[in-house]
């Protein structure tokens, strides 16, 4: 299994370039990543190098609407997914819609409102921090409504493992899992990590996403300013964005509890089932009674 330096190392690889199948093919095969056949981009967050989560109860993906009867089984058993959070748009879920799968609840929230266009101009000066400070704002701004649901299920459903899906699995989903991995106490390395991660976890699909970057920022061509730094993931981006989210909210824990209208309780018990092996409560033996 890669070290955490050896991921960090080649997530870091410029997205222009070509990671060859020999190198990243045994990662998605190893820990943090998953295999589900028919999807990319899948990982534990609880087995991401130094992650302080509890492995096998929150799942981050790319889209699931090609998986295969093999993947499907994967999340219905060895994983035993309880519930798939979309966060994608109305119009990306009609041109390809999750599949149903047997034991596990969709849960679809309709954002606030409708994702901004990205502004290629934005994201021109160095390594594009500026654009993506904006970009992902926006995302914790317009995705309140899932970001609540997916703590409510958190402090109310300790024993359902979740998944979490957008379209690349990278932004949305990453923001996201920033925010999960900051409640649980994980240092800023390994958010960072985790983050960075997708650069890895999008290469089998790298040619693809350029082509949705490119529709979806109205860029004329790859070579147009700004588009490599929109499609790229770097560490300073994200602690830009974290030093925005700091200042404008106070921080993640923060916007938790003024935005998405959490008590101090709620997030405590939040940031326990986040790390904490979960223990099912003992009934007692069948036909005896606890009470006194």
């Amino acid at each position: 299994m890669a070290t955490a330096a050896e991921l960090l190392k080649l997530s870091e690889t410029d997205v222009s370039l070509e990671i060859p199948k020999e190198q990243y093919g045994p990662i998605l095969y190893s820990p943090p990543f998953i295999y589900v056949d028919g999807t990319f981009n899948t990982r534990d967050l609880g087995l991401v190098p130094g992650s302080p989560m509890r492995a096998g109860f929150a799942i981050r993906s790319g889209a699931l609407s090609r998986l295969t009867d093999n993947g499907k089984a994967v999340l219905e058993g060895k994983l035993g997914i309880k519930r798939v959070f979309d966060l994608r748009s109305p119009e990306e879920r009609t041109h390809e819609p999750d599949p149903v799968l047997e034991g596990v609840e969709n849960t679809w929230i309709q954002s606030a409102r409708p994702d901004s266009t990205p502004e290629l101009p934005a994201f021109v000066e160095g390594g594009g921090e500026g654009g993506y400070r904006e970009m992902y704002l926006e995302v914790i701004d317009v995705y309140q409504p899932s970001w609540k649901a997916i703590l409510e299920h958190i402090r109310d459903r300790p024993a359902d493992p979740f998944l979490v899906h957008c379209t690349a699995g990278r932004d949305r989903t990453g923001v996201l899992a920033g925010l999960l991995l900051t409640l649980a106490g994980a240092s800023q390395e390994t958010i960072v990590l985790d983050y960075l991660l997708s650069r890895i976890g999008t290469e089998p699909v790298r040619l693809m996403l350029l082509q949705f970057a490119m529709h979806g920022s109205h860029a004329e061509s790859q070579e147009q300013p700004g588009f490599y730094n929109l499609c790229s993931l770097r560490a300073s981006c994200w602690n830009h964005f974290l030093d925005s989210v700091q200042k404008e909210y106070g921080g993640f824990e923060q916007f938790v509890i003024d935005k998405l209208g959490f008590s101090t309780d709620d997030l405590a018990k939040i940031k326990v089932n986040l790390t904490s092996p979960y223990i099912p409560r003992n009934p007692g033996p069948v036909g005896l009674s606890t009470g006194m």
